[in-house]
């Protein structure tokens, strides 16, 4: 079910399927949670997801990056919140109703790490099936994030990479 534009109840059900199935998701990353960001399909695995928030307006952060729109208190854990129109160079985004932060995880050796991906608007949990993983093609600045690209009906998604998404360093060596 696409719900970019259904009603707040279809909404909270996706959201509700999609936090059913991370806790049964396998190790093997083979489920997704699809979103849009503008017109475009990307998707991040199932298994990497803490949690799906309503869009609030974080804590500004003096002199972060400009994609990084602020903190957000998680059950006394501080999270970044980043705006992937932004870091993706896609352009502003208008914060609407179906605006959320997906609060993702991803390890890095013994530490985990949790940030917030502002999205435009989530639409389903794609399973891989016998869907073959592509390879993410081109020098965008998007292709070192990617972890490839899977055909979905007519579209293609973009998959994102948690942990090359999250890797601090990188993030804070692109702004320098």
């Amino acid at each position: 079910m696409d719900i970019e534009h259904a009603h707040p109840l279809q909404h909270e059900s996706v959201v509700h399927a999609a936090l059913m199935a991370s806790h049964d998701a396998s190790a093997m990353n083979a489920d997704f949670l699809s979103f849009r960001l503008a017109s475009e399909l990307y998707g991040v695995a199932i298994c990497d997801i803490e949690e799906i928030r309503v869009w609030e307006h974080p804590t500004p952060i003096p002199r972060a990056p400009h994609f990084v729109k602020g903190v957000i208190n998680l059950r006394g854990m501080i999270v970044p919140i980043m705006d992937l129109r932004l870091r993706f160079g896609i352009g502003s985004n208008d914060y609407l109703p179906t605006t959320v932060v997906l609060v993702v995880r991803s390890e890095f050796g013994e530490q985990t790490r949790l940030m917030g991906l502002v999205v435009d608007a989530v639409s389903d949990v794609i399973g891989q099936g016998d869907n073959e993983l592509f390879p993410a093609i081109g020098e965008t600045s998007i292709a070192p994030y990617l972890q490839g690209l899977l055909n979905v009906g007519e579209e293609v998604m973009s998959l994102l990479d948690t942990e090359a998404l999250l890797d601090i360093q990188r993030l804070l060596g692109e702004e320098a």
